[in-house]
């Protein structure tokens, strides 16, 4: 399928996971594509990769703070410039951090909300005005399992995430008679840089049996960064043009 052939891509987090699994994806689908992450290293691991798969001519990229306002302004305005336009944004960029909601800190819950929901926002804000010129703009945001199901040890994140859907909607009714659709993919029970790091996180004491109605009950275990790629590329072209205003769960069945 070639459903990205003459769209103009910004992808937050493409250096890792999910992000840097839907940047391979929606080049492959002849997309151009813009990567962002705070991680250079990263950034050039996918650029790596997406030659291994003869696409990293239309592939660029950039290391960037989403969290920044500065940064931001001027990091999106760089790539609309490189990229002479701009069809679609997928916010994918985020973090986890995990405690008892009563040891939170200050710091961490700023942090994680600052990253997860201000910096959706702060890309959003920078992106759409090309979003709209161009008449068929469509912006992904990450939400989360956790921003609709209890997922102990985690309220920043959940906050943050049910944030991000609130905001989708939002942008979805406001600008829906200029073109532009917003979606929210929700994915759970996902291999990736932070459901591997979460055991490490969650506190020493935690109860485990409290994660028993997160399993995936399709397939062999947890999913990929390509099975919600597969979605994230669906809702982003024009196979998507019905849908916007919503949220799409993607966690082979664990919260059913």
């Amino acid at each position: 399928m070639n459903r990205f052939v003459d769209r103009r891509i910004i992808i937050t987090g493409g250096g890792s996971g999910i992000g840097q699994g839907t940047v391979l994806r929606l080049l492959a689908e002849g997309g151009r594509v813009h990567a962002i992450d705070v991680n250079a290293d990263g950034l050039e691991v996918t650029r790596t990769m997406a030659a291994a798969d003869g696409t990293a001519d239309r592939l660029s990229v950039g290391p960037l703070d989403i969290s920044n306002e500065h940064e931001v302004g001027a990091g999106v305005a760089a790539a609309i410039d490189e990229l002479g336009g701009l069809e679609v944004l997928v916010n994918a960029a985020g973090i986890l951090r995990a405690a008892h909601t009563h040891e939170c800190t200050l710091d961490v819950w700023n942090q994680v909300i600052g990253i997860n929901l201000t910096g959706t926002f702060l890309m959003t804000r920078a992106a759409l005005p090309a979003l709209l010129e161009s008449g068929r703009g469509v912006i992904v945001n990450f939400s989360s399992t956790s921003a609709s199901f209890a997922h102990p040890y985690m309220a920043a994140y959940a906050a943050s995430k049910g944030g991000v859907d609130a905001l989708t909607h939002t942008l979805a009714v406001e600008y829906s008679k200029q073109g532009l659709r917003a979606v929210a993919v929700a994915p759970g029970g996902i291999t990736s840089g932070i459901t591997e790091t979460t055991p490490g996180m969650l506190p020493s004491d935690a109860d485990w049996s409290l994660f028993t109605k997160m399993s995936p009950i399709i397939g062999k275990g947890m999913g990929s960064p390509a099975d919600v790629a597969g979605v994230i590329a669906m809702l982003a072209s024009d196979d998507g043009r019905y849908i916007t205003a919503t949220s799409v769960r993607i966690d082979g069945g664990a919260h059913g």
